[in-house]
């Protein structure tokens, strides 16, 4: 064998033992890294989280019929407070022991009405008239706003002794301070004096011990500036025998 087949065999030789020692190499690389063995999945109990208790909510159905349950009894309410109110007002207008005035003068009237003018002292006399609360044309009026002292005289029909006077306030109700009532001789007789709790359209009915007198005569005093704005008085009814 000479040198270059010697040589020749060796490169061979060289070959065949790199080429060994790559396919020992990677078959161990392969298995020291085979594919882990598969686990088991969670079921979806072991991964989902308990729900809360179920708690009933309202359908919007059920909410809307309550809503419309409450407002029907709200203008249930309304209707028979308005009702009751209506029956009241009609009673005490159709009271056998009461009686309207026929003539009345004031210590002013708006415009300086006179007569059947427009808020004239004229317009409280004769059962009441005005059906809402508020400036009222049908209704006394005094000749300005909020300017202090003001008074309403009222004469009736028939003398008798008297045990209640019940004033229609019809705007800027809560102003009476004072009623004094007239016996047959003239004489003035203060029967009420203080702070009128009268709201909107109602009567201030003053119920005092029946006079020993007879009277068909009264007054009642405002101070108009204790209640902002216009006051006006419907009509005053006497109560007597």
């Amino acid at each position: 064998m000479n040198k270059q087949t010697r040589v020749l065999f060796v490169v061979m030789a060289f070959l065949i033992l790199v080429s060994t020692l790559m396919v020992t190499g990677c078959s161990r690389f392969t298995s020291s890294t085979s594919t882990p063995a598969a686990q088991p999945a969670a079921t979806p109990a072991q991964t989902a989280a308990t729900p809360p208790p179920a708690t009933a909510a309202a359908t919007p159905s059920a909410a809307a019929s309550s809503a419309d349950a409450n407002a029907a009894t709200v203008e249930l309410n309304q209707k028979l407070s308005a009702v009751d109110w209506a029956l009241k007002q009609e009673d005490l207008k159709n009271d056998p022991n009461g009686q309207w005035a026929i003539d009345a003068n004031a210590s002013s009237s708006y415009g300086d009405a006179k007569g059947a003018a427009a808020w004239s002292a004229m317009q409280a006399t004769g059962a009441p008239n005005v059906e809402h609360y508020g400036d009222d044309g049908r209704a006394w009026a005094p000749k300005t706003a909020d300017g202090g002292i003001e008074w309403l005289d009222l004469t009736y029909g028939k003398p008798v002794n008297a045990s209640e006077v019940r004033i229609r306030e019809s705007c800027g109700a809560g102003a009476v301070v004072r009623l004094e009532i007239f016996d047959d001789q003239g004489n003035s007789h203060k029967v009420w004096q203080g702070d009128d709790p009268t709201k909107e359209l109602n009567y201030f009915i003053l119920k005092f011990p029946t006079t020993s007198y007879k009277t068909n005569h009264l007054r009642i005093t405002l101070a108009t500036n204790a209640v902002p704005g216009w006051n006006e008085i419907d009509a005053v009814q006497l109560i007597g025998k």
